[in-house]
């Protein structure tokens, strides 16, 4: 397994990571649960689990409503300045969404162009200073690549996956998880919204994260 003893995570994001955190950072402190309930809370419960004899620290700097934009005005602060070990950016998902639920809303959208700006940054931040950098793709929950939200994430997760390979970053890809997975469910058993995940879909997420990090399940 990739993290070693007293490394520190931190998972920068929307509201796919926030998902109650406190914020703007949020982690399990003595009888005080601050990190929320989507993947990361998950991946916490499987490497204390799995791996107990590791201390592993893991902050969420998941924020909901953020574009990259909004991200990475922050990022300084709530990724930077803590000093991680590994860092997992999960972004993208409202530069998509403002398109089509704010579409008169122009100087709330992110395009394509500002969207990889924006993503590169993040990792130039912090390439060279951390042991990793993950990348978790954006995704929407729509098996019909011509709807057109659908077609326009399809954009920025190509995004991701080429400055993954370019900065030799960690690519996770969600929406190819939740394509194979909608071809068996319906995307309700997951998120009505087809976009915020149940705990079903945090399972999902977090066991995708997990098997990009040499997690060995058979440990006891």
């Amino acid at each position: 397994m990739i993290f070693e003893n007293n490394d520190r995570i931190v998972f920068a994001g929307d509201s796919v990571t926030d998902m109650e955190s406190v914020n703007p950072i949020g982690e399990t402190t003595g009888p005080f649960d601050d990190l929320g309930k989507s993947y990361v809370r998950v991946i916490e419960n499987m490497l204390t689990v799995y791996y107990p004899e590791r201390n592993i620290r893991i902050t969420n700097a998941g924020i909901s409503g953020n574009t990259s934009r909004d991200l990475l005005e922050r990022y300084h602060r709530d990724v930077v300045e803590l000093k991680p070990d590994w860092v997992s950016i999960c972004i993208g998902i409202n530069d998509v969404w403002r398109q089509f639920d704010a579409p008169a809303r122009l100087d709330a959208q992110v395009q394509p162009d500002e969207y990889e700006r924006n993503v590169e940054a993040m990792i130039n931040a912090v390439k060279g200073s951390v042991k990793g950098i993950f990348i978790l793709s954006p995704y929407y929950m729509e098996p019909n690549r011509e709807d057109k939200m659908r077609a326009r994430m399809d954009e920025y997760v190509l995004i991701c996956g080429k400055l993954a390979q370019k900065h030799q970053c960690i690519f996770v890809n969600f929406q190819e998880v939740y394509e194979k997975f909608c071809k068996i469910r319906h995307s309700s058993n997951i998120a009505w919204d087809r976009v915020h995940p149940n705990q079903i879909g945090a399972t999902l997420m977090a066991r995708t994260f997990l098997d990009k990090c040499e997690f060995d399940y058979s440990r006891r």
